[in-house]
């Protein structure tokens, strides 16, 4: 299974893991993450979609 990449809404540190973290590994807050793992082939070379977040 692939991980996904997570990105704190806060702070903008993104992690890449099965799940998103309880709280942020950079800004130490409970932040919401999002997705933002790229899914189509505009952004399959970056795996990163920076279209979102």
């Amino acid at each position: 299974m692939t991980a996904t990449i997570w990105k704190c809404a806060h702070c903008g540190t993104t992690v890449k893991q099965a799940a998103p973290p309880a709280k942020c590994p950079s800004c130490d807050k409970a932040c919401e993450f999002l997705n933002v793992t790229c899914y189509t082939p505009d952004c399959a070379a970056e795996k990163v979609d920076k279209r979102v977040g």
